[in-house]
């Protein structure tokens, strides 16, 4: 039988682990077991018993944990076949992104960090080629991303969110650049299905409003102030990660009392309710 995760000792302590939902405890563990038997895309894992067994957890809870993984993209569940590696977004079957994790610190700063290049230099791109109808449109998304966050309706935010992403990517007229943004944003998708559950990490009428600014410089041609702003807007989505990430590790905030129970949290090895279909889980980017 294959060995288990190593234990981080940087991660989580038992006590913050009791009001984290055991699907999401079991998801890391599972993401932490591919990447150290350097499981690579297209690699079958053991049965869903074989994987409770390693990991030290229910099968129910570890059937919720591949369905959570699957959702996002990172497992392939295929009928009567198994459980397997998905290919990474990029199709790049052999590189280390196939081993990203979606909730470590470390792996957001350097994605965020990639982020804030490639996007800051989208937008200055766009702001000196961006046409009349693409400038439109940019505009026409992020004052839905407004209109959405000021109205507190996540599920059409996210919508405008990554219509406007895209629509800056349109505008700059590289098919390599617009490809990174996509498959950046997939790789975000993945750390706010597993870091907020459906929670609005911030404000989403802060990030509706600076993708108005960011649109209105794209319209001026102000190539250096598109860019400033960009990266202005991604520092944002970064602290609100960086928040939640410190505390889910340290259990600062919204901590209960030790004899109160936590409600919609399960401990390790106990059965976690399903996430529902149709994810509106999104962070304010």
């Amino acid at each position: 039988m294959a060995e288990a995760p190593t234990p981080d000792p940087t991660g989580p302590s038992d006590t913050a682990d009791r009001y984290r939902p055991g699907y999401e405890l079991v998801a890391e563990q599972l993401l932490t077991y591919i990447a150290e038997q350097n499981l690579m895309p297209g690699d079958r894992l053991p049965t869903e018993q074989g994987l409770a067994e390693i990991l030290g957890a229910s099968r129910n809870v570890t059937r919720e944990a591949v369905k959570v993984l699957a959702a996002i993209g990172r497992l392939s569940v295929r009928k009567g076949a198994g459980i397997f590696v998905a290919a990474s977004p990029g199709a790049l079957a052999d590189d280390q992104l196939a081993h990203f994790q979606p909730t470590s610190m470390e792996h957001l700063l350097m994605l965020l960090d990639y982020r804030r290049l490639i996007e800051s230099e989208t937008a200055r791109r766009a702001a000196a080629l961006a046409t009349p109808i693409e400038v439109r449109t940019m505009r026409e998304h992020a004052e839905a991303s407004l209109t959405a966050g000021t109205a507190g309706e996540v599920e059409e935010f996210a919508r405008a969110d990554a219509l406007f992403h895209d629509a800056v990517g349109i505008a700059a007229h590289n098919v390599f650049l617009r490809s990174s943004v996509a498959n950046i944003r997939r790789f975000v998708s993945q750390s706010d299905v597993l870091l907020f559950h459906g929670d609005v990490p911030g404000s989403l009428e802060v990030a509706g409003n600076q993708h108005i600014a960011i649109a209105q410089a794209v319209a001026a041609g102000e190539a250096d102030t598109a860019a400033e702003l960009m990266a202005a807007h991604i520092d944002t989505t970064q602290a609100q990660f960086e928040r939640k990430i410190r505390d889910r590790l340290f259990n600062v905030a919204g901590r209960p009392s030790p004899s109160e129970p936590a409600p919609d949290r399960a401990p390790r090895g106990t059965t976690a309710p399903r996430p529902p279909s149709g994810d509106r889980r999104t962070s304010a980017s």
